[in-house]
């Protein structure tokens, strides 16, 4: 055997009474890193602010949760079967990215709506945060020993506990540690779309998808590696046709973009209001006609925290 790195003999900490899971700890750390960078960008655009990137986090990360259970406990039911008190197991692992994209982005971009916040550039946005919270979050598979790659005896290889081996695998073996593959490739995907961000400023939108194409080609090469049960399709892992999907909607939704680009959002722009929402008796400060109040304790642009969410309704 050359050169390896041992698996973490741990995968719990104890605080007093408590035992606190590493794999759900990686998670919350790139969900951390994920909302304050989402934020910090809105500020920088100045079309949103920290809270707003609180309040779309909070919604956007618990339905991403829930889609990536569903999408893991739907593409390996048969682990399932007589013992459904599993499905919600999430701490043993079993989160599968694809459905956690999906629901959580539809969810986190309604939310965004509502919060009065362009779909388009808080898409833009969210792009660099979103691989930044899983390049932390595929920690938690070292910690739990799972999702390793083919036998190899690079320098790097991995090394797992004889309890958390594939069947037929001997004892010694060591692994791609393919959990590092993705981890780094998402850091790298997440700096280079800042950098493209800043250097050519992208239509808003644009970015997301770039963003799609990116992880899409990561994750084919990495899943290639993989060796735990998986369906297959033509000879592909299921997510691997998955990750091609993403890849080419990707690059539709760009091209798409290209040729009708969303405009950036005016700075600071307030939203008119309505006719029938001025009253008949009003003074003429309220008509449409009317000129804002621009003295300097009053601020001319609200909230964004005024506007109603979802637990208000």
């Amino acid at each position: 055997m050359l050169a390896s790195f041992p698996s973490p003999p741990f995968d719990t900490i104890e605080l007093g009474p408590l035992n606190l899971n590493i794999y759900g700890l990686m998670i919350a750390l790139g969900v951390i890193a994920a909302v304050w960078l989402f934020g910090r960008r809105l500020e920088e655009r100045e079309v949103g602010t920290r809270d707003d990137a609180s309040a779309i986090g909070v919604w956007a990360v618990l339905a991403g949760v829930i889609g990536a259970r569903l999408y893991h406990v739907a593409t390996d039911i048969e682990k399932f079967y007589g013992n459904w008190g599993e499905v919600v197991a999430i701490w043993n692992g079993g989160l599968g990215i694809p459905g956690g994209l999906l629901l959580g982005l539809v969810v986190g971009l309604y939310v965004t709506h509502r919060r009065g916040i362009g779909i388009a550039v808080a898409a833009t946005c969210a792009a660099p945060a979103i691989p930044l919270a899983q390049a932390i979050g595929r920690w938690g598979n070292y910690f739990n020993q799972e999702l390793y790659g083919r036998p190899t005896n690079l320098p790097w290889a991995l090394r797992i506990d004889a309890e958390n081996l594939e069947a037929g695998l001997a004892v010694g073996t060591t692994f791609h540690p393919t959990f590092l593959y993705e981890s780094l490739w998402c850091l790298g995907l997440s700096l280079v779309l800042l950098w493209i961000d800043r250097r050519w400023r992208p239509a808003p939108g644009q970015l997301m998808a770039m963003y799609f194409m990116g992880y899409g080609l990561g994750r084919f090469w990495v899943e290639g590696m993989r060796i735990d049960e998986a369906d297959h399709v033509g000879g592909l892992r299921f997510n691997q046709w998955v990750a091609l999907t993403m890849i080419v909607a990707g690059a539709v939704a760009l091209a798409i973009m290209r040729m009708y680009p969303v405009a950036e959002p005016a700075v600071g722009a307030v939203a008119p209001v309505p006719d029938d929402a001025v009253p008949d008796d009003a003074g003429p400060e309220f008509g449409p006609d009317a000129s804002p109040d621009l003295s300097p304790d009053v601020d001319p642009i609200p909230s964004r925290t005024d506007e109603p969410t979802p637990t208000s309704e």
